[in-house]
């Protein structure tokens, strides 16, 4: 039994489900009585994702920065759910790569995917939540898109657009729809795990006051209490979840 009543039966679509970040809010939602529609580019891993969680109520494969694939999976929801009450505009990528060594090509696959694909999922949202005059729209940033990082520059840029996106979107949908993302520091993700040694991870970890990285549920929590009515008043917000990462000098 889920904490937040007004969340059963929602319908609840959550973007690169099929792992990570995703996935373990697609669980929390289906906690909470909600019926999650998992969107994922990766069709063997949606495939495996829907086989080992029968609670979710539907699915689709899609590449979120294409529009076609996109308009696709809201009219998949639309017949199988009726339509979107809440979106979780979570699919993204990083590429650990120096600066001057990123290609315009990776430049533009991480924008229009961390950025675009945000832009394309919440604008599909927004058209059916403002013609029914409810709704809320929450989409993954990241502490990366609040201060510089090395390494990551596509990736940085790309999350502090949707932090303003963000922003621009809650005052154009506002009073009937809510709009907020979410800013995670290090998170232990498969992607986390593929791009960093254990002795990386460890590093890291002596940087960050909580001494560890955030686990995938506790994004999930946020997102959840984020959607509830709990969180009524919360519009236009960059919630940082980074265990006191970005406090200050550390």
């Amino acid at each position: 039994m889920g904490i937040y009543k007004d969340l059963q039966d929602k319908r609840v679509m959550i973007t690169g489900a099929a792992s990570g970040i995703g996935l373990a809010t697609a669980q929390r939602f289906a906690e909470e009585g909600a019926r999650v529609f998992v969107v994922d580019y990766n069709e063997k891993a949606t495939a495996q994702t829907m086989q080992e969680n029968p609670q979710f109520a539907g699915c689709c494969c899609g590449d979120v920065s294409k529009e076609a694939d996109v308009l696709t999976a809201f009219r998949k929801m639309e017949t199988e759910l009726g339509g979107i009450d809440v979106l979780i505009s979570n699919a993204g990528i990083s590429i650990r790569k120096d600066f001057v060594d990123i290609s315009y090509k990776q430049w533009r696959k991480v924008l229009d995917i961390n950025l675009g694909g945000m832009f394309l999922c919440a604008r599909e949202a927004a058209r059916r939540m403002k013609a029914k005059k409810s709704g809320v729209i929450l989409m993954t940033a990241s502490t990366n898109g609040t201060e510089g990082h090395r390494w990551y520059t596509d990736y940085n840029a790309s999350k502090a657009g949707v932090i303003l996106l963000t922003k621009s979107m809650a005052l154009e949908l506002a009073p009937d729809v809510r709009v907020n993302c979410v800013c995670p520091g290090y998170v232990l993700t498969p992607m986390q795990k593929a791009e960093y040694t254990p002795e990386m991870l460890a590093k890291v970890n002596e940087g960050i006051p909580m001494k560890r990285h955030a686990e995938p549920s506790e994004i999930g929590a946020l997102y959840a209490f984020l959607a509830s009515e709990e969180a009524k008043y919360i519009t236009g917000a960059d919630i940082r979840i980074d265990g006191g990462e970005t406090a200050g000098l550390y």
